[in-house]
């Protein structure tokens, strides 16, 4: 089988078999790619591909390519997903990626903004233009429902509900969920809708996409990421727009929320991925400390 439709195949298997979200398929695919690419450089026949092989894949990618642990984790998991295509296809009799034991990942606190620093950056977004309301929604919109980008960027207008303030997204693996925003992220979002989308469709409108660009057509994730960057830098900041949505799991647990509403809200899968919030604010762990255990406390104030 050829390397092209190898990778075809196996694509259709992560999307259709796998449900494996569009740029996890994506990401997977450009790996593999690398590793079928090791493989003709070292004359090597996939079937023939132990253990071994692997190591020095992986050895190779992290000193070619200075890739860190994280990045050597995702590498592996791709080729576990891949080996077992293989075998499900007859190419090989086994996985050999499984018994390679994948790099600890460093444990990293997330970036976060308190309500001050977020309201201050929203405001420095201009909304005397089209594209300027368009952002002030956007960003309200993400901050407000602690969405991904990918999910802001997949929204369609009819999946938003304006009065009630809920809104269904397509998260990671393309699990639906529903989620909450406010009034003011409402009200940007109703202003954006009567005053800014019309005149970026033009007198055609291409698209469903609520989020759209100056072209008609919907917003991309690169997009996003880039308007986003200019408002943070105007307002003297370097967070990347992903800290919105950690803010908000941290602005969340702030007022009480506990960590299954937090975890049904970001869409996680696992609550271990939503307990590292709990770890972001040592002032509310103290303050808990306190209160509960007041006797331990009493020397310090």
């Amino acid at each position: 089988m050829e390397k092209g439709e190898l990778l075809s195949r196996y694509c259709c298997r992560l999307i259709a078999v796998e449900r494996c979200a569009v740029l996890t398929k994506e990401s997977y695919r450009l790996e593999i790619r690398r590793f079928l690419d090791y493989l003709d450089d070292n004359n090597t026949a996939l079937q023939n591909a132990d253990t071994a092989v692997l190591t020095s894949y992986i050895t190779e990618r992290r000193g070619t390519d200075n890739i860190n642990s994280g990045s050597a984790a995702k590498a592996i998991s791709a080729l576990r997903s891949f080996f077992r295509f293989a075998m499900d296809e007859g190419l090989v009799r086994d996985n050999p990626a499984c018994i390679i034991e994948c790099p600890k990942r460093a444990a990293t606190l997330p970036e976060v903004m308190d309500r001050e620093t977020v309201e201050a950056l929203l405001e420095t977004v201009d909304v005397k233009t089209p594209l300027g309301i368009r952002d002030r929604a956007l960003y309200e919109m993400i901050y407000s429902a602690g969405l991904r980008v990918s999910e802001a960027v997949s929204l369609n207008i009819r999946d938003v509900n304006l009065e009630e303030g809920f809104a269904r997204v397509k998260g990671k693996g393309n699990k639906e969920r529903f989620v909450l925003f406010g009034k003011k992220a409402s009200d940007k979002l109703k202003q954006y809708l009567k005053e800014g989308r019309g005149k970026l469709a033009g007198k055609v409108n291409k698209t469903d996409a609520l989020f759209i660009g100056r072209n008609g057509k919907r917003l991309s994730r690169k997009g996003i990421w880039k308007n986003y960057a200019k408002w943070a830098s105007y307002a003297g900041t370097s967070s990347h727009l992903h800290t919105l949505r950690h803010s908000f799991a941290t602005s969340l647990l702030e007022g009480g929320a506990d960590l299954r509403t937090v975890q049904e809200l970001l869409g996680h899968a696992d609550l271990s991925t939503t307990q590292i919030y709990t770890h972001v604010d040592v002032g509310i762990l103290r303050d808990n400390h306190r209160r509960f255990l007041p006797e331990l406390n009493t020397a310090q104030r």
